[in-house]
């Protein structure tokens, strides 16, 4: 299952971005988004300091 942000919690800090290992997170409209990149590895989801990412 790829990760998910709940756009509510995201404060655009794009700590997550840095951190992915296949470009699979994006900015839009200040928020991180997840494409279909995303290779369900879990490491935003450490990354991210509001925990606005979890995996589903």
């Amino acid at each position: 299952m790829p990760a998910k942000v709940n756009a509510e919690d995201c404060t655009g800090c794009e700590a997550c971005v840095g951190c992915c290992p296949t470009e699979a997170i994006v900015m839009e409209a200040d928020k991180a988004t997840i494409t279909d990149e995303c290779i369900d590895c879990g490491a935003c989801v450490d990354e991210c300091p509001v925990s606005a990412i979890t995996m589903e």
